[in-house]
């Protein structure tokens, strides 16, 4: 399988190269040349297999040639072991044809874990490959960090400098990142909002003679291995429900639009997927452009579900490209755009074909209280405050009631124990492993939203071999 970018002017690549590259020279993000296709007989095929097999099986076309079928298929084994649940990403129903996905069974209970676990195997097996070694560096709103962080830490051939918005963060996130004892990890709290993170590492990866000099590696879900691994749940989780033989939808919290995203990439691979709803808070960038065809950046919004608090969903350049018949020159420009005006408005047609394959919901502060008072009355169960989001826009926007309905579950609800107290009225219990980070003394570097200053920072670190 070969890798082209969004916009055009990269190099093609192959698995390795594309994953460990993160973005590609042009400023775009790499994709599969082709999109590998499923039968029904295939899809049937995974009924009744475990989580690592179905993962061997749906990524295997976009690592042939890197690894063999059997080899991978022991990689997963190995990196779902360290989940607490058998199923991996069991599915608990909420309602009569509303159903949770639970995908924060890992080890920094976020959705992030199910992709960054794997992805620390595959850097693993790349570098080793290599005889090399890497500098991640990475920017999160909140889950992504803790869960590089839990993938990277400790690897002799990886170092992992990881870049969040100060005090715009739950305490639980944080904590899950800077109280990691480990020699190769970095916690940088910039004073800015994760867009300002985010911009700072694509401004660093777009630093050529930087980037070659440490080693410069992504996690963000800028790398494609991250919305690779995500395909595979959309994937197990229909089959569960009954897929190829019905139509699933899914309504999925989306901030920066890699799980989305993940889940267009399996309706294009053959899953019939008969809707994929944006849930948003109140940072509803995402909901804008799919009622309108305008995509405009406006200010930041902290709300109780910080980790969707982005106004520049990066993976969304990902959707422009398969929407614009993967013009790499019209993605170019649309990028242009937002880069110099905040914003860029779609063709007429474009923007039906969006409304075609999603639909968008949002939810402000006092929504997502009473979603999450909704939800615990109802079926007893507490979601987190970005879980909230989509299980309010789960029938929102009109899903038929006979379409089985998958609410991604993004977080355990004790990540968040201060919203949800605000709407249940008490805390939800915390895991042992969760509590423990509370008590554990921080390691973190506080720095301006200023690209020489985290620069030196990291050159700083790499050479003194710590902060």
């Amino acid at each position: 399988m070969q890798y082209v970018s969004t916009r055009g002017r990269a190099p093609i690549l192959d698995f390795e190269e594309a994953m460990l590259t993160g973005l590609a020279s042009d400023g775009g993000l790499y994709l599969p040349e082709v999109w590998p296709q499923f039968s029904r007989d295939d899809i049937q095929a995974m009924a009744g297999l475990s989580y690592p097999a179905i993962a061997a099986r749906v990524m295997a076309p976009f690592v042939e040639g890197w690894i063999e079928p059997e080899a991978l298929h022991d990689l997963t084994r190995e990196t779902y072991a360290v989940f607490d649940h058998a199923a991996v990403v069991p599915m608990t129903q909420l309602d009569d044809n509303d159903w949770l996905l639970e995908l924060f069974h890992g080890p920094t209970f976020a959705f992030k874990d199910v992709a960054l676990q794997l992805l620390g195997r595959l850097f693993d097996r790349a570098l080793a490959r290599r005889d090399t070694r890497v500098t991640i560096v990475g920017a999160t709103s909140g889950d992504t960090g803790s869960a590089a962080i839990a993938g990277c830490a400790g690897r002799d051939r990886i170092e992992t400098f990881i870049l969040f918005p100060d005090g715009r963060v739950s305490d639980v996130q944080r904590r899950q990142m800077t109280t990691v004892q480990a020699d190769n990890v970095h916690c940088l709290a910039i004073d800015g909002t994760f867009d300002d993170c985010q911009a700072l590492v694509k401004t660093m990866f777009g630093d050529d003679q930087f980037r070659r000099a440490i080693g410069m590696a992504a996690v963000n879900s800028i790398n494609w291995a991250r919305v690779m691994a995500q395909i595979v749940y959309y994937f197990a989780s229909a089959v569960r429900l009954g897929a190829p033989d019905r139509d699933i939808a899914f309504s999925v919290p989306s901030g920066n639009f890699g799980a989305i995203f993940a889940g267009l990439a399996a309706r294009k691979m053959g899953l019939p997927i008969a809707r994929l709803t944006i849930a948003t808070n109140a940072n509803d960038i995402l909901a804008r452009f799919v009622e309108s065809g305008e995509y405009r950046k406006s200010a930041v919004v902290e709300t109780y579900s910080p980790s969707m608090d982005i106004q520049v969903s990066s993976n969304f350049e990902r959707a422009l490209f398969e929407l614009h018949d993967r013009d790499g020159d019209t993605i170019e420009r649309l990028m242009a755009d937002l880069a110099r005006n905040g914003g860029f408005a779609v063709a007429n047609d474009v923007a039906g074909a969006t409304r075609q394959i999603f639909d968008a919901f949002r939810l402000n502060d006092d929504g997502i209280l009473q979603e999450i008072r909704r939800i615990h009355g109802e079926s007893g169960v507490i979601v987190d405050p970005h879980t909230a989001c989509g299980t309010a826009a789960a029938r929102a926007t009109g899903v038929p009631a006979d379409v089985p309905v998958i609410i991604h579950g993004q977080a355990h609800p004790a990540k968040f124990p201060d919203a949800v107290a605000a709407a249940i009225g008490h805390a939800p219990p915390t895991p042992d492993r969760l509590a423990e980070v509370m008590d554990r003394p921080e390691h973190v570097e506080h720095l301006p939203n200023d690209l020489a200053a985290v620069q030196a920072f990291i050159k700083k670190a790499k050479t003194s071999g710590g902060p």
